[in-house]
């Protein structure tokens, strides 16, 4: 069988979500020669002839408790300019193929079902979908909105541990891109040491936090103590309504704070604040806010804007994730995989620095050639 006979399956928590369109919908565009590849990392030379699943061969599916259809969220994000005019139209067919995909999610209110009859019903669900499309193997990526951290006394598994116990009890590589708990859950610790499959994360550096982790090494390396460092973000959709919710929003800055503790060696004075502003869509402002000493300790102040669309900066990295986690359990590799903490803010071990993380994919990318 070759290369491209193979297919291999994304199976998205939070399918219907912005990412997850944006992703299923940006796949078939660039698989059809309609859109270049823009930000996708392993569509760059260092990752040509790693072995990585092409994108003709990518099969979607997933879990979510919405029910808008693809293409009607897709024709959403294009009123939005989320996805280009003509993109929900051009792609349809592979959007409504993908959407026939979807099964419902939980736990919803008034559930009775226990966590492990709601595992089980996640990974048959999963299980089905890898059987009847033929897949060599299929990528579970949680790309649903943020959920408060659970607390020491919750007796009950957050629903992003559930999704991600269905993952392994599937035989699933498993990629969360979330801040949520995931496979992090104290009562999943020995499920996850014994599962024999790779697995990455947790939160996806897309923004904000990808600025940060570029400027604060620059600080270090030019020997300049940051004072403080705050940030406001403002944006709407999804994202905004669940981040709402302080405890979501707790979870959120948490990642964004570490980038900034592991790179300076300390975290600096200041927070970041966000805020719904539902007029917004899926569009995002982020403002920074740094002070910091110059020679002879002269005050100094960097400011920062970023504007853009957090589901267009995902979506090529939750493709990206995808195939390299795909890739990685056809080499056999297990466990946690630091090589792709690029990725995320708060990784599974590997270097802080972006420029040191960046080598370590680098490398990576010559290990999964070298395995073909």
């Amino acid at each position: 069988m070759t290369a491209h006979a193979v297919r291999t399956g994304v199976w998205f928590i939070g399918a219907r979500g912005s990412v997850a369109t944006t992703a299923t919908a940006g796949c078939a565009a660039v698989a059809a020669g309609l859109h270049p590849p823009t930000g996708m990392v392993t569509e760059t030379p260092p990752f040509a002839d790693t072995g990585l699943p092409p994108l003709t061969s990518l099969v979607f599916g997933g879990h979510d408790t919405l029910d808008c259809p693809l293409p009607k969220r897709a024709e959403v994000l294009a009123a939005g300019g989320v996805l280009p005019y003509g993109i929900p139209t051009a792609v349809e067919a592979e959007l409504t193929a993908a959407d026939a995909e979807i099964r419902p999610g939980g736990p919803l209110p008034g559930d009775t079902r226990t966590d492990e009859e709601l595992i089980g019903a996640f990974a048959a669900d999963i299980e089905d979908f890898t059987r009847r499309h033929g897949l060599a193997r299929t990528v579970v990526v949680n790309v649903a909105s943020t959920e408060p951290a659970p607390g020491d006394d919750d007796s009950r598994l957050p629903a992003s541990s559930l999704y991600a116990a269905a993952a392994l009890r599937a035989g699933c590589p498993y990629v969360n891109f979330t801040p949520s708990t995931g496979l992090r859950s104290p009562h999943l610790q020995d499920a996850v040491e014994s599962c024999g499959l790779p697995h990455a994360g947790r939160d996806g550096k897309t923004g904000q936090t990808l600025l940060r982790s570029v400027l604060a090494p620059m600080f270090v390396h030019r020997a300049l103590p940051v004072r403080a460092w705050s940030g406001t973000n403002l944006l709407g959709g999804g994202d905004g309504a669940a981040l709402a919710d302080p405890a979501a929003a707790a979870a959120k800055n948490a990642g964004k704070e570490r980038v900034l503790a592991d790179t300076l060696g300390t975290a600096p004075e200041g927070e970041v604040h966000i805020d719904d502003v539902p007029a917004m869509g899926d569009w995002k402002t982020a403002w920074d806010h740094i002070a910091f000493d110059g020679f002879l300790g002269s005050r100094m102040i960097l400011q920062t804007i970023w504007q853009g669309c957090d589901s267009a900066l995902a979506a090529p990295l939750v493709l990206d994730l995808a195939r390299l986690l795909a890739r990685s359990h056809e080499a056999g590799l297990t466990g946690p995989r630091p090589e792709l903490g690029f990725y995320f803010k708060d990784p599974d071990g590997g270097p802080a620095a972006l420029s040191d993380q960046y080598a370590a994919l680098v490398d990576f990318a010559g290990r999964l050639r070298s395995a073909r």
